[in-house]
């Protein structure tokens, strides 16, 4: 599950990649290529969670059944 971007502002890429069911090398190519969305601080790269949950549509309304 995607956390809440309150409680979590950002996640690592492997937390991405274990969250996306993708490889830890796959997450980083996807992160260099800018398909997923990146931020770094120091020398480290994090995944903004607001962006992600956006990405992947997680707080889009479903439509009725």
């Amino acid at each position: 599950m995607v956390p809440d971007a309150n409680e979590r502002p950002t996640v690592t890429v492997d937390e991405v990649a274990a969250l996306l069911g993708i490889s830890r090398n796959s997450a980083y190519n996807a992160v260099k290529d800018g398909t997923i969305p990146s931020i770094m601080i120091g020398h480290r790269i994090l995944v903004p969670t607001a962006a992600l949950r956006r990405m992947l549509q997680v707080d889009e309304p479903r439509p009725a059944a």
